[in-house]
């Protein structure tokens, strides 16, 4: 059968949706009958798209909703008639001389055609960014009118490497560097570039050179003729390659992220500032870049961009962007909790090149997103509940207590912190066999080294989720973070340890990020780890042990297990009240059963770390077959006031031994008070370029004064980032203040603000709006 002959799309065709409305008066080329061209790009070949959620309608795959299916720039043919268009020149020779370039002018005004169609006209440049693999013009004019005989060439040049020549081309091979002439007359020629889809990302110095009858010519360094190139989620040339527009919105176009914090049980949220397109932002990214000392090739690959990034990020090594801190003690530097974006962060370190302080886990990953988003690596903020972090390698985390059942806290050293943050990027994995594509897991926090260097990931999620540790980079760390049993050991009077519990459920919950096009929290646990308990689920903890060399972890003794132990915690309790504790025991057989009960409370920092417990009960429980009894606990502010850290976070640990039967219990149980909200108030109609006002509103919540007191104020395209003293605050007193800002973009908007103090911290608020043009 004959093949139906091709049709080629015009390049105004190929254009996303948004920018194909400006191009529509192009004269559109005549065609054969017949069906469009499909690219065969990553993540069409069989096995290179990521497994979707079992159930999953197609509507809710990205790719998959109508409409949603993209065309990319590379590859576009922006002109017909071949790559020269010089056939009605005026004939030349060599007594016209060398052709010498005037000026050049790159179009790169942020309300152009270029900005626009590369999706680049929101950064507060006025540069030329533009993104790989996707053609966009320039216009040189020369001293002299442009003949036949003249030859004309761009050469870009990024760092010192070696010039790219662009070769002039009849017609763009998709992804590949390619240079037309689309239209010379007189003087000026209106040339189409292309660069590769595969080029190194950053800052190139542009060059024009010409050859003539009359002699050759190439035109000198100028500063003036700098451009951005970007990876390209719009093209399907790129490894990063995104076939869905509303998450290329989202996880490439989006400046406001909601970050999730707190426990398990009670999840709070928090609006994050990325900020990647405010001004000075990407030349900060290229210097994390150059620290880094990635080669230009490497650069030219989001593997090895992303690995430098997760070590970039963090200080260890490197030197690299944020300096962590776990100690409670900030006074150098800003508390963690006080940050509310990454433009400040940023900004600071390229002006320095010191380190900033301070950082906890959601900056490192809000830093991330903003460097990812920013060079145009789809990216997300991930937040995991229930975090393991196995600091022995042996993806378990392992408990131990005393003949008595109490706590041994010198050996504690794994812990499971209250939640830990870390991103997710999206990109092909040529590296790796087929199945491997499409979003995966790097962390910034320096918690274990990676060949050396403390950096995690790219992982693949799918690997993840399926246990296979022995896929690069650091998968076993992350499996252990979100799939890893909790192991209970006692010690026995010999001095050894036996395995009295295992808990198969103990991390790895809620896992979350924000949803595309809304402010909701999305639940994507599904895509780490399989249903808990599920037979898949089971099979791809067994999976990790065997690729580790680890045994999985089973009780060592068979024992009686009737009795079963569960913890509630208050939610919502706002810090400064008292909390209560219920612990409820059951019992599930036929006899009657005699518990003794240890119970006790110790204030932990977020990432697992727990003090000394500051209070401590025991009691004896008798229930019949069948019944279930209750235990309470409060726990007063006064007594949890003075040993408070940073988020206000408490862990209960309870345990005990069935008299009958010998069954022991174990479980730990975390929960956390709240801390109130800022009130912001925008006064006024938002409008671009006319100043505005926003008050912002505090009451202490505590009988207490709040000491040198501080509001953080920031929103990208209304307000840099700002620090406002207010001093000290007194018990259960309102403070406001009022902050004057002119929207330097029209659009949604938002403004966020923080509270920094000496006794209470995480406190924040945002409030949204729309600023009209005019």
């Amino acid at each position: 059968m004959s093949r139906p002959t091709e049709r080629k799309k015009s390049w105004f065709e190929r254009l996303c949706s948004c920018c194909a409305s400006s191009r529509r008066d192009d004269p559109a080329e005549d065609y054969a009958p017949g069906g469009d061209r499909r690219v065969d790009r990553p993540g069409d070949r069989p096995g290179d798209r990521p497994s979707d959620r079992p159930g999953d309608k197609p509507e809710d795959r990205p790719g998959d909703r109508p409409g949603d299916r993209p065309v990319d720039g590379a590859g576009d043919k922006p002109i017909s008639g071949g790559g020269s268009n010089l056939e009605n020149l005026p004939s030349g020779g060599s007594r016209d001389g060398a052709l010498q370039v005037q000026s050049v002018d790159l179009l790169k005004q942020r309300t152009g055609e270029t900005r626009k169609a590369h999706h680049t006209d929101e950064f507060e440049y006025e540069d030329l960014i533009v993104r790989r693999g996707q053609p966009f013009q320039i216009c040189v004019t020369f001293q002299r009118a442009v003949t036949k005989s003249d030859q004309i060439c761009v050469l870009l040049q990024i760092g010192n490497s070696q010039p790219v020549t662009l070769p002039m081309v009849r017609e763009f091979d998709q992804g590949n560097w390619g240079c037309q002439i689309a239209e010379a007359s007189g003087q000026k020629a209106t040339l189409w570039l292309n660069t590769s889809a595969q080029a190194p990302v950053g800052k190139y110095q542009l060059y024009v050179k010409t050859q003539s009858p009359g002699g050759s010519y190439t035109q000198p360094a100028d500063p003036k003729l700098k451009l951005y190139v970007l990876f390209n989620a719009w093209c399907r040339m790129d490894p990063v390659f995104m076939d869905n527009e509303s998450w290329r919105q989202e996880y490439v176009l989006n400046e406001i992220g909601r970050i999730y914090y707190g426990t398990e049980h009670q999840i709070g949220e928090r609006s994050w500032s990325y900020g990647q397109f405010d001004r000075g932002i990407l030349d900060a990214v290229l210097f994390l870049l150059d620290r880094a000392g990635l080669s230009p090739s490497a650069r030219g690959d989001p593997i090895s961009v992303t690995r430098a990034i997760s070590a970039m990020v963090n200080s260890m090594d490197d030197n690299g962007v944020v300096a962590g801190s776990w100690a409670g003690e900030y006074a150098d530097g800003v508390n963690p909790v006080a940050w509310v974006g990454s433009v400040d962060i940023l900004l600071r370190y390229h002006q320095t090149g010191v380190p900033v302080k301070y950082g906890q886990c959601w900056v490192f990953a809000g830093v991330t997103t903003t460097v990812l988003r920013c060079l145009g690596i789809p990216g997300r903020t991930i937040t995991n509940f229930a975090s393991a972090h196995d600091t022995d390698g042996n993806l378990t985390f392992d408990v131990y207590f005393d003949e008595n059942m109490k706590p041994i806290e010198e050996k504690n050293s794994d812990s499971v912190w209250n939640y830990h943050v870390w991103n997710d990027c999206w990109m092909t994995r040529p590296d790796l066999p087929a199945g491997y594509s499409g979003w995966q897991a790097i962390d910034a926090t320096p918690q274990e080294t990676s060949n050396g260097i403390y950096c995690c990931g790219p992982s693949p999620v799918l690997a993840i989720k399926n246990g296979l540790v022995n896929i690069k980079y650091d998968t076993p760390f992350i499996v252990a973070e979100v799939n890893s049993d909790k192991v209970f050991y006692q010690r026995m009077p010999n001095g050894q340890f036996k395995k009295v519990h295992v808990e198969e459920r103990a991390v790895g919950h809620h896992i979350s990020t924000k949803a595309v096009g809304s402010n909701a929290r999305e639940d994507i646990t599904y895509l780490y780890k399989h249903p808990e308990g599920s037979a898949e689920e089971r099979n791809a903890v067994r999976t990790a042990s065997q690729y580790s060399g680890k045994p999985l972890a089973v009780v060592d003794v068979e024992e009686t297990s009737d009795v079963t132990l569960s913890i509630e915690t208050q939610d919502g309790v706002i810090m400064g009240n008292d909390v209560n504790v219920r612990v409820t025991l059951k019992n599930g057989s036929s006899s009657r059963r005699s518990v003794s009960l240890s119970m006790s409370v110790a204030v932990m920092y977020y990432n697992g770390v727990c003090k000394d417990s500051f209070k401590q009960e025991a009691c004896e429980v008798s229930f019949h077959p069948g019944e279930a009894k209750s235990v309470g606990m409060q726990i007063t502010y006064n007594e949890y006031r003075t040993q408070l850290v940073d988020q206000g976070a408490m862990m209960l640990t309870v345990s005990g031994s069935v008299k009958e039967s010998g069954q022991k219990l174990a479980k730990q149980h975390t929960f956390r008070t709240r801390t109130p909200d800022l009130i912001i108030k925008v006064h006024g109609d938002p409008i671009f370029g006319q100043q505005i006002k926003a008050e912002i509103i505090f009451q202490n919540p505590l009988q207490t004064t709040l000491h040198n007191a501080a509001f953080h104020v920031e929103g990208p395209g209304l307000q840099r980032p700002k620090i406002v003293p207010v001093g000290d605050i007194g018990p259960l007193k309102t403070v406001s203040i009022t902050e004057n800002f002119t929207p330097r973009r029209p659009g949604p908007g938002q403004l966020l603000a923080s509270l920094e103090s000496n006794e209470l911290n995480q406190v924040h608020g945002t409030t949204e709006f729309i600023v009209r043009a005019s």
